[in-house]
């Protein structure tokens, strides 16, 4: 019926384009979800058997059985090549040409499953990317990375963990996320200790031992034990910062470089304690630095004199004023010098005005996240800095130590450093 007010529209309408285009529009418009929901209906009538655990669909039950094995992790055929292990027989000879040179890459040597395999390595090094995300323009090797990309977009999370119903964006981190719950870790390194939930994980952990890099930069001379390292080194080269923090203006080219910045500016969380004194730390990096403090360990030595340092940093700088080695970081602008890029990176902050730290109780912003948490306690009535000598209570360090050196005269206590 709709297929022919369509050919009636088209006969009285020859010369007006405009009338056909919005009659057409709107049946579609109007019949759009219905459509849609035939067709899913459809394809779920020709696939009518479930995964309880990933609501996959299958046309057989057969299928179904199979797929069954990923979960359960019943692995029915093995590599006599690996060990690794299959739950078909067809998986396992699609697997088999990874052994031989049947689809080996000429350029790193390395061997897929099939030529379609191989033909998607391949635009890892010629940098093709022929699938575009509709969204943001970002572009993609393979067809499904841009439909998994799309969820961040639309927060769509369809893969639910059975356990705890925690909820996934990727079928394949389902997977991963089970191993929380059972602990399991069957493939084990023979050149160490180290165990893996997943193959793919102990093959890039090999290259540990075997210094193989295949993936290369087109644009300097870098190369890299796995594509993951890659990619986020050709950000270096873009610029591109793709993680940007809700809570201030600075974004990120690594996630995990986001979150250790909301950590330690943003939160006020403090899991970590030094179990010598009991202060407590946002990241485990700065608890690992305070501990030197206590069993004053100096792993950093100059092997042109005796001199040792806690910090790379004074390493660094050492080595800068008093060996000339090293490279200094100069400001365009003032011709000052630093001994890391990062602290030069701050200080033309400053002569651009730029004070990407901003406070979450008031308007204030500042060029360090230093200077952030020295301000957030005008903010609070919390006082954690006490003076050993009278008691008094403190909200900045600096501030107890002036009232320190007085209450010490006062007291008559001499000889102490702070």
């Amino acid at each position: 019926m709709m297929y022919s007010c369509v050919s009636a529209v088209l006969c009285v309408c020859v010369g007006s384009f405009v009338t056909f285009d919005t009659r057409v529009d709107a049946v579609d418009k109007s019949q759009e979800s219905e459509i849609q929901t035939e067709a899913d209906n459809s394809s779920d009538k020709r696939r009518p058997h479930v995964c309880s655990v990933c609501d996959k669909r299958f046309a057989r039950r057969g299928r179904l059985d199979e797929h069954r094995k990923c979960h359960t992790g019943e692995n029915v055929c093995l590599c006599t090549q690996c060990e690794r292990g299959f739950s078909s027989r067809t998986e396992l000879m699609r697997h088999m040409n990874i052994h031989t040179d049947k689809y080996r890459c000429t350029e790193c040597g390395r061997c897929c499953q099939s030529s379609r395999h191989l033909a998607v390595h391949r635009r890892r090094h010629s940098g093709e990317r022929p699938f575009e995300c509709t969204v943001c323009g970002k572009r993609f090797t393979r067809s499904y990375h841009v439909v998994s990309h799309s969820r961040i977009h639309s927060g769509q999370k369809p893969y639910k963990c059975h356990v705890c119903d925690k909820a996934f964006s990727l079928s394949c981190s389902v997977y991963r996320h089970m191993t929380v719950h059972t602990g399991e870790k069957t493939y084990k390194c023979s050149l160490c200790d180290k165990a893996f939930c997943q193959s793919g994980d102990l093959n890039t952990h090999m290259r540990v031992h075997t210094g193989e890099k295949p993936y290369k930069c087109s644009l300097c001379d870098k190369a890299f034990s796995h594509s993951g390292s890659l990619n986020t080194h050709m950000r270096v080269h873009t610029g591109e910062k793709p993680y940007k923090c809700s809570l201030c203006d600075k974004s990120f080219s690594q996630s995990g470089n986001l979150q250790t910045h909301k950590r330690r500016v943003h939160s006020n969380s403090r899991p970590y304690d030094c179990r010598y004194c009991g202060k407590l730390f946002k990241t485990h990096s700065e608890l690992k630095r305070h501990v030197r403090i206590h069993s004053d360990a100096k792993p950093y030595s100059c092997r042109h004199c005796p001199r040792c340092f806690n910090w790379r940093s004074q390493f660094k700088r050492h080595l800068l004023k008093s060996h000339n080695e090293g490279t200094w970081f100069t400001c365009d602008i003032c011709q000052k010098k630093f001994s890391s890029k990062q602290h030069l990176k701050v200080h033309i902050q400053r002569h651009e005005a730029v004070k990407p730290y901003v406070c979450s109780e008031c308007p204030k912003r500042f060029y360090t996240a230093g200077e952030l948490r020295e301000h957030r306690p005008v903010h609070s009535e919390y006082k954690q800095f006490i003076c050993g000598l009278c008691c008094k209570l403190f909200k900045r360090k600096k501030a107890v130590k002036k009232h320190f050196k007085k209450c010490s005269l006062e007291h008559g206590v001499t000889g102490v450093v702070l």
